[in-house]
C-alpha cells in the first residue's frame, strides 16, 4: 500500500532489529510496541496479527502492532495490543494515519466486530471511548532515600513495617514462584490464569528487560512476586500475586518499594504502576503511593457492535462465573483457565 512516497507494510522477522530500533527511539512508543510481541501473540495463543510499518526513504516512521482475536463467547476484534495496556499507532503523523487507514481496511476485511487502539493519549474525538481504565505514572529520583521519602506518610509506614517484619526481596531466574503466587491469586478473585508458559517465554523472549522480583519471609517462605518490564529508562511492573498471609506481613508495599528501590539503582527514572480500573482496590493501593491518575484512552470502531464491549470481571453478568470459578480447585483453575483468558486479551 502507497501514500505519497510512504509504503506500508506487513512486520516480517527479518525486520525486528529496524521495527525495534524506531520503537526505543520513538518518545511515544512504550514497551508492548516492540517487535517481539508479534511472535509471543502467534506461538502461545494462536492468534492472527497484523504488524504494520511505514516506510520513507528506505527508514521506518511509524508502527501499528494489531492482533485479531476470534471468539464465539467474547467476539471477533482486532486491538492494538491484546494482553498489553498500551498500544495503537506511533510515529509520523501522515505515516499514522496511513497505517490506521490500513488497520481499518483490514478490519473491515476480516469482518470484525470492532477495532480498538489502547492509546496513551486521544486520537480519535469522534470515536466511542473506554472510559474505565487510568494508569499510574512517576518520575523517581536517582537518589533511593528521596523516593523513599517521597511516599505519603502512612504508605511508607507500610514499607517500615515490611522491613522491620524481616521482609527479603530476591530476583528469581525463573518464574516458578511467581506463577504459584499468581495463578492462586487470581483464582481468589475469581478471574482465569493466564498460562505458565507465557510467563516463561517472556523471560525467554525480553531477558533482562523481563525481571520477577519475589518477596520472602526471613525463613524464606514465598509470600508476594511481581513480574517487571523495563524500557528505556521506566520500570513496569505488569503482572503481580502474593499469598494470603502477604497483607499481615506487608509484603506487597515492601515489594514494590524494593522494585523502585532497585530500578532507581539500575538507573530508571519513572516508575509505571500500570493500569487500574477507576474505583478499584488496586487504584487506590496507587494514590496511597502519592501516584496521580492519568486516564487512558482506549478507543473503539464499531462495525458490527453497537456499544464498546465489556469484558472484564467488573460486568455484572460475569458474577455468577466468578462466583463458581473462585470454587475450583487451584489445578483445575489452572488447567481449564488459559482456554479462556486467550480470548479476552
Amino acid at each position: 500500500m502507497q501514500h505519497a512516497n510512504l509504503t506500508v507494510h506487513r512486520l516480517t522477522a527479518a525486520d525486528y532489529p529496524r521495527w525495534d530500533a524506531f520503537v526505543f527511539a520513538c518518545p511515544d512508543a512504550t514497551f508492548f510496541h516492540r517487535a517481539a510481541w508479534q511472535r509471543l501473540i502467534e506461538t502461545v495463543f494462536g492468534h492472527r496479527t497484523h504488524f504494520l510499518f511505514a516506510e520513507r526513504d528506505g527508514h521506518i516512521v511509524a508502527v501499528l502492532p494489531l492482533a485479531e482475536v476470534k471468539s464465539r463467547l467474547f467476539g471477533h476484534a482486532l486491538t492494538s495490543l491484546p494482553f498489553c495496556v498500551y498500544g495503537g499507532v506511533v510515529g509520523d503523523p501522515d505515516a499514522t494515519a496511513a497505517l490506521e487507514a490500513e488497520a481499518e481496511r483490514i478490519a473491515v476485511e476480516r469482518g470484525v466486530q470492532h477495532l480498538e487502539y489502547r492509546n496513551m493519549q486521544p486520537r480519535h474525538a469522534d470515536w466511542p471511548r473506554q472510559e474505565l481504565y487510568v494508569t499510574f505514572r512517576k518520575a523517581i529520583d536517582p537518589d533511593v532515600d528521596v523516593n523513599m521519602k517521597a511516599i505519603p506518610r502512612k504508605q511508607r509506614a507500610m514499607v517500615r513495617k515490611g522491613i522491620n517484619n524481616g521482609l527479603v526481596s530476591v530476583i528469581d531466574e525463573t518464574v516458578d514462584r511467581f506463577f504459584a503466587l499468581y495463578s492462586d491469586n487470581v483464582l481468589r478473585h475469581g478471574t482465569p490464569a493466564l498460562p505458565k508458559r507465557f510467563f516463561a517465554a517472556l523471560r525467554e523472549t525480553f531477558g533482562d528487560d523481563c525481571e520477577v522480583l519475589t518477596v520472602t519471609d526471613a525463613e524464606g517462605k514465598p509470600l508476594s512476586s511481581v513480574l517487571s518490564f523495563y524500557f528505556r529508562d521506566e520500570v513496569l511492573p505488569y503482572y503481580a500475586g502474593d499469598d494470603f498471609a502477604a497483607r499481615g506481613l506487608a509484603a506487597n508495599d515492601f515489594k514494590y518499594w524494593e522494585l523502585m528501590r532497585r530500578a532507581c539503582e539500575r538507573g530508571c527514572r519513572l516508575f509505571d504502576y500500570g493500569r487500574s480500573k477507576v474505583g478499584t482496590g488496586p487504584y487506590s493501593f496507587k494514590k496511597n503511593w502519592g501516584f496521580e491518575p492519568q486516564p487512558l484512552s482506549y478507543e473503539y470502531r464499531l462495525y458490527k457492535r453497537d456499544a464498546i464491549p465489556q469484558n472484564n470481571p467488573m460486568n455484572p453478568k460475569y458474577r455468577a462465573f466468578i462466583a463458581v470459578w473462585r470454587r475450583l480447585p487451584l489445578p483445575v483453575a489452572n488447567t481449564l483457565g488459559p482456554f479462556i483468558v486467550r480470548n479476552l486479551g
